[in-house]
């Protein structure tokens, strides 16, 4: 490795600075929405500049470090993590989606609950965004609320905040915890209950039921990863012309998204960006992407066979660099932010990849922890901070991406490009926040009594 050639360039409050471009490149994704006819969505529209938006959008700030190169790849960091208050990427589409929900508000005077399932983070960071209006004076506690179903495995990763803290901002916004074996379940719930509930709730209580988990309320804001790369990385290291994004995903919405907005800054006949190449990194837990990327499917049988070393304890395997050499289970679920399977983003995904470039690798928890000493001295040098001791990490996005990207160099995975592109989509440990506890927590097992959480929730905003 090398020196680190210079420091962090940060754009502070990325969606304020954005703000009129971003908004025409919503204006051109609500037309191709017209006509869709999808339950309840505010339109595709911000509301306008003022000090109390500034203050909401305040912590949407997003850098670029630069790291040691690595066998004769340039690395940089997107930093999308600087929210303290979330530490993910999911902010930004938080920020902006709750925004837009501000605008409906405002306009119309409708109340407005969002429900979304989350394996942990999107919970967290939309939550804080809504916490945020309140708090910015855009709309009150009655006006906006939230409802958030996640499964019990990723219980530990909920940030305690306001809204769990405080007992009527609580009763309000409920944290509804659903116990299933398959955690992707939570999706299945909350949409069985939007489609069931909403109608009744608005006739009821007047009030729009908005389940948020549609590609495009993400795609939206992962737009601006482009206009930030336009802005202040614009030349690609590479004679090819080109620039590799490194991505941890579950569904791929964040380079989904950059897709969208690289397409919108390339096509607008201004400066130009260097052809984008996607490299997705997942876990053996939910390794969908890269199986439907390798085999076009996303069966499981093409895994492949792992053999137990008595004398390592570990698993082996050297049939498919693709997927990790070692682990200590073939089975294993390094984190439960990724928990998707079968994600219907395969389908744009595979495509793009297959026509521009790029790649994919699964990544192990042992290969995480053999590299973690690596990867953590190659990120503080670009200010990164994680735990010394990997046991107090909580979010191994960053850490999965960053193993990943190495792996792939050794193993000659990565694009012919020499310039890649991490995107830092979440990091960290449990000294950055405290859990929600149990008592401020409910629990639903099926449509019936999720419905009864929320219907409760609507009623304490309705009686003031």
């Amino acid at each position: 490795m090398t020196t680190v050639r210079s420091a962090s360039t940060v754009l502070t409050n990325a969606l304020t600075h954005y703000h009129e471009e971003l908004q025409h490149a919503l204006s051109a994704l609500e037309r191709d929405r017209a006509g869709s006819g999808e339950a309840f969505s505010p339109a595709f529209r911000l509301p306008e500049p003022s000090l109390a938006l500034e203050q909401f959008f305040s912590v949407s700030d997003i850098g670029i470090a630069e790291l040691a190169a690595y066998r004769g790849h340039s690395l940089r960091l997107l930093d999308l993590m600087r929210n303290p208050g979330t530490r993910t990427t999911k902010t930004l589409a938080s920020l902006t989606i709750v925004a837009r929900a501000v605008r409906h508000i405002t306009e119309t005077g409708e109340r407005i609950l969002i429900v979304t399932p989350s394996s942990a983070n999107k919970a967290t960071a939309l939550r804080d965004a809504v916490h945020r209006a309140i708090v910015a004076g855009l709309v009150t506690a009655d006006q906006l609320q939230i409802t958030c179903v996640v499964p019990d495995v990723s219980t530990a990763k909920l940030w305690s905040s306001p809204l769990s803290e405080d007992a009527l901002l609580r009763r309000r916004n409920p944290l509804v915890v659903h116990v299933s074996e398959e955690p992707a379940s939570v999706k299945e719930l909350a949409a069985a209950f939007t489609a069931e509930h909403a109608e009744r709730l608005w006739r009821q209580y007047r009030v729009r039921v908005w389940y948020t988990l549609g590609l495009d309320n993400y795609r939206a804001a992962d737009m601006i990863r482009a206009f930030v790369e336009r802005d202040l990385l614009p030349e690609a290291d590479s004679d090819t012309g080109t620039r590799t994004h490194v991505h941890s995903v579950s569904s791929a919405f964040g380079l989904l998204g950059h897709d969208l907005g690289h397409r919108r800054v390339t096509e607008s006949g201004g400066r130009t960006l260097p052809q984008a190449r996607y490299f997705l990194v997942q876990h053996l837990g939910t390794p969908d992407m890269v199986l439907s990327l390798r085999h076009g499917t996303h069966d499981r049988g093409n895994l492949p066979a792992y053999r137990f070393e008595a004398s390592e304890g570990l698993y082996r395997q050297d049939g498919d660099p693709h997927f990790p050499a070692t682990t200590f289970d073939p089975a294993e679920q390094l984190d439960p932010t990724f928990y998707t399977r079968r994600p219907v983003t395969s389908a744009h995904m595979d495509p793009l990849i297959a026509r521009q470039g790029g790649g994919g690798l699964v990544v192990s928890l042992h290969e995480c922890l053999s590299r973690y000493a690596e990867v953590r001295g190659l990120l503080a040098a670009a200010g990164v901070s994680l735990p010394a001791d990997p046991r107090r990490l909580r979010e191994w996005s960053l850490v999965m991406a960053v193993t990943g990207t190495l792996n792939a160099a050794d193993r000659g995975l990565l694009p012919d490009s020499e310039d890649v592109l991490i995107h830092a989509s979440g990091s960290y440990g449990d000294q950055d926040y405290l859990p929600v506890p149990d008592h401020h927590r409910l629990s639903a097992a099926d449509v019936t009594t999720l419905a009864g959480h929320v219907e409760d929730a609507v009623r304490a905003a309705t009686s003031h």
